[in-house]
């Protein structure tokens, strides 16, 4: 597929210009939206797209909007662009150089959820993207797209950018609605779900940049169209985020199942420095399994199932590359040293458990631990599956596990016998 849907910018100079987007259709939708349709049937075009969450989960969009009760007022949309995921790098992108296509997504989720509020929470070191947010919006005040009874109808919207203060947590979205709310960004107990106690307290839609950059031309172009992208299951384009031993690392946005490993790091990605061979892929940035770089799985098709059926999901699509000069035993120690110090201390098993975790790592590493201590290393993060208050904790043992798993020679080459 060479049409580009979400990097738009890439074809068409100067996006990010307001006249410039509205020469090109922008926010057509978004008229169309608020003018010709109701609220219930752009939330039915949104299922029958099948657009899933592009933020890591995957989760159905139009499922996700249909989970705020009826008739409780007023409702928030709240656009997560914390983006903190080592190895994700695609929202910096679309809010950078294709802001209004994401603004308009952002404010077409808004109509449909009928929330007057929408805000966009950014990691704090976006703060020039923050800046340049607020301009784009006072642009489109002044336009008239943004305020009160839009385009002669009773509907009113106003969207507002909050930056965070750095913590990795706040990419969890109940973390993140504390942060919001200016208190400690720390995940909240569930339930209530952020769909009927969300952002104070009231129903509130959360979704990530990319998925938001989606619906514009879905309600333009309609959901048969959409289709005709990707795969049944895994419909639509997917930006992957490619980094590590590549020679042209970047953002690729590629229709979901389309393409597969070895065609993304080796036709698109320019292969490995030096040649040398790719040893094992990590999906999903540092939150994903690793996999090993067989033949069938460089050749597996990049969407939601194939790559779930190797053992970890698809998830941002933030693909790491490793080639065989890396030793596993010091990507799990780089891996759990980041979960370890980015865990809010909030439930026991992700803070004792990820401390413990970067203990032995470090000491596996440094060639001062035991035999057995490749197996303390993996019941730890046993311990920990399963048991803690948000993604956090699990995130942090599926390097620890699939590393031992697949690569535990790399391990005992680092232990005293």
């Amino acid at each position: 597929m060479s049409e580009l849907v979400l990097l738009r910018h890439r074809e068409t100079p100067n996006l990010e210009n307001l006249s410039v987007y509205r020469e090109h259709g922008g926010f057509a939708a978004f008229r169309k939206a608020v003018t010709e349709l109701q609220p219930d049937a752009i939330l039915q075009e949104v299922k029958n797209s099948g657009l899933r969450g592009r933020g890591g989960a995957g989760f159905p969009t139009g499922m996700k909007w249909s989970f705020l009760p009826k008739d409780v007022f007023p409702r928030y949309v709240v656009a997560n662009a914390d983006e903190s995921e080592p190895g994700t790098f695609k929202d910096r992108e679309i809010m950078d150089k294709n802001p209004f296509q994401f603004l308009e997504g952002l404010m077409i989720a808004a109509y449909a959820v009928q929330a007057n509020a929408a805000y966009v929470y950014l990691r704090g070191e976006f703060w020039q993207i923050a800046r340049k947010l607020d301009r784009k919006i006072a642009e489109l005040e002044k336009a008239g797209l943004l305020g009160f009874k839009l385009m002669g109808t009773d509907y009113s919207l106003h969207v507002y950018t909050h930056l965070g203060a750095g913590a990795y947590i706040c990419g969890e979205e109940t973390a993140l609605l504390e942060s919001l709310e200016g208190k400690l960004g720390q995940p909240r107990l569930r339930p209530p779900f952020p769909a009927t106690a969300g952002l104070y307290g009231k129903p509130t839609v959360i979704n990530n940049v990319e998925t938001l950059a989606n619906l514009p031309p879905i309600i333009e172009k309609g959901s048969a169209w959409y289709r005709t992208i990707g795969t049944e299951k895994s419909p639509g384009t997917k930006i992957f985020c490619l980094s590590g031993h590549v020679n042209r690392p970047g953002n690729y946005e590629l229709a979901l199942g389309a393409n597969t490993f070895r065609q993304l790091i080796y036709d698109l990605g320019g292969g490995v420095p030096g040649g040398r061979k790719v040893k094992l892929i990590m999906p999903a940035g540092a939150s994903s399994g690793l996999i090993a770089a067989t033949d069938e799985a460089l050749d597996t098709p990049m969407d939601y199932e194939s790559v779930n059926a190797l053992g970890t999901p698809l998830g941002s699509a933030s693909v790491i590359v490793m080639d065989e000069t890396v030793s596993v035993d010091w990507l799990v120690k780089k891996t759990v040293r980041f979960f370890n110090h980015e865990s809010c201390g909030k439930c026991t098993p992700c803070r004792e458990g990820t401390y413990w975790m970067h203990h032995i790592a470090e000491r596996i590493h440094a060639g001062e631990a035991r035999l057995e201590d490749i197996d303390l290393l993996d019941n730890v993060a046993r311990q920990i599956q399963g048991k803690c208050l948000c993604a956090l904790g699990e995130f942090s043992t599926m390097a620890v596990r699939s590393g031992i798993q697949q690569f535990r020679a790399d391990f005992e080459a680092r232990v005293g016998r």
